[in-house]
């Protein structure tokens, strides 16, 4: 027995057809979708959004201004009044870790985008051309790569001077040889693939094969490595601001609060509970981010 079509039923079957049509199965929204699945990987994107709400409105959320000092309040213990407490100078430590949520994720931002133009790039061209382009940019990383990350970055600091450019600069040029490395990677695991041999077989440009053939299938890993060393740079930031290499005071850099506040780490170590909580916090919501998109763009998950 045939099935009755009616004209409600033929315009649902259109719809859907047409919606069908609309959804394209793509790279990207299949990675989305086993993101998604990743509770842990939510956990980490939600924690970030979360910081990057707190740094965009931290006027708004800190109840005093960052280096607004009250001695009439120095030292004083978590309260109503000072919820982190107050430091040596009477600043509220509520406030200025909600501020150097704004300092610290923006100065990691620019940090990891400076280092991904240049040793990014690099790492793009010397995993293209391969041969004695490859040799030389690689062995030049290889140098940079002998001097530990921190030593490196002290080192242009202390060249450069102290401030956000300098900070940025030093950060860029230490994760610069690892940054390389990592795009290099991603680039020759695509480089033998078939289509970029067929591309290259119908005359495709050079320029034209690495910026429409092998970044757009090789940007998973790479927004992977970019993530990672968010946190990266984070760390790099802080561990400088805490020896004294960093910025100055009065920036409300996480690092820098934890400088201030270690000689009273026996008195009142609220000083340093509150932002090494949120570094450990924000790092740990990179790491968990990173580790879902690594899931996300494995294609062996598919």
């Amino acid at each position: 027995m045939s099935k009755i079509q009616t004209p409600a039923m033929e315009r649902i079957q259109k719809k859907n057809a047409r919606r069908k049509k609309e959804y394209k199965s793509t790279p990207g929204r299949e990675s989305w979708k086993r993101f998604k699945r990743n509770p842990t990987a939510i956990v980490g994107l939600v924690i970030v959004f979360i910081l990057i709400l707190i740094a965009i409105f931290a006027p708004l959320i800190a109840p005093y201004h960052y280096a607004e000092q009250n001695y009439s309040a120095m030292n004083k213990a978590p309260s109503a009044a000072h919820l982190f407490g107050t430091d040596q100078y009477g600043r509220d430590i509520f406030s200025r870790v909600v501020y150097g949520t704004r300092y610290s994720l923006g100065i990691a931002l620019l940090c990891t985008i400076a280092a991904l133009l240049t040793g990014g790039v690099l790492g793009i061209i010397a995993g293209y051309f391969g041969g004695k382009v490859d040799t030389v940019i690689m062995r030049i990383m290889d140098v940079f790569q002998s001097i530990p990350m921190i030593m490196m970055a002290m080192c242009i600091v202390a060249v450069l001077g102290n401030g956000i450019p300098q900070l940025v600069a030093s950060i860029m040029f230490a994760s610069m040889p690892t940054m390389a490395r990592n795009n290099r990677a991603a680039i020759l695991r695509v480089r033998g693939s078939d289509y970029i041999e067929s591309s290259e077989a119908i005359g495709v440009g050079q320029i034209r094969m690495i910026v429409k053939h092998m970044i757009p299938n090789a940007v998973g890993v790479m927004v992977i490595y970019f993530v990672g060393f968010l946190a990266v740079s984070i760390m790099l930031m802080t561990s400088m601001s805490y020896i004294g290499v960093g910025l100055t005071s009065p920036t409300p850099e996480w690092g820098l609060i934890l400088n201030e506040g270690k000689i009273y780490m026996t008195s009142a170590p609220y000083m340093m509970i509150f932002p090494a909580l949120m570094i450990m916090v924000t790092c740990f919501a990179f790491n968990l981010m990173g580790d879902g998109l690594r899931d996300a763009f494995d294609p062996r998950l598919k």
